[in-house]
């Protein structure tokens, strides 16, 4: 485990959302302060808006790559897509470890009924029933491999 994943895995116990937790892990190498990391990355929690819809481990990934490496000429169609290509290669590289990239399946969340919006408290056994800080955990560990090459 990178120290980055080991830092998002911390933010996201400390009660940080999954998006949140993997954008503030590497929000000084983005040159973006902490409460606009908040900010940006908190609608995208449980699955945006804990809807359990697109992961928010996985959001915070993909708000990672486009803040590092997205494109800036919005009509540079070949930039658009090598950046659409990383975005999924992390897809593919989280799902290969997750079995999915839906906040509802990797919850073993049978129904697509909404969801309360209330989130729930972080209690011990909350983390018990949740792989959540495993999977922030691993969403920084690929972003570390993919894009800021450490070892």
């Amino acid at each position: 485990m990178t120290d980055k994943s080991k830092y998002a895995k911390e933010l996201f116990l400390d009660g940080y959302g999954c998006a949140q937790a993997v954008l503030l892990a590497f929000r000084e190498e983005l040159n973006i302060n902490k409460e606009t990391a908040q900010l940006i990355a908190s609608s995208f929690g449980g699955g945006m808006g804990r809807m359990r819809e697109v992961c928010g481990c996985a959001s915070g990934m993909f708000m990672v790559a486009g803040l590092k490496c997205g494109p800036l000429d919005h009509k540079d169609l070949k930039a658009k897509e090598e950046h659409y290509r990383l975005i999924q290669l992390l897809a593919e590289d989280f799902k290969k470890e997750t079995g999915s990239l839906i906040c509802r399946e990797l919850l073993g969340i049978s129904n697509k009924l909404p969801s309360e919006p209330a989130p729930q408290p972080r209690t011990p056994q909350y983390y018990k029933k949740r792989p959540c800080a495993d999977m922030v955990a691993l969403a920084a560990e690929i972003l570390q491999k993919r894009l800021f090459k450490e070892n």
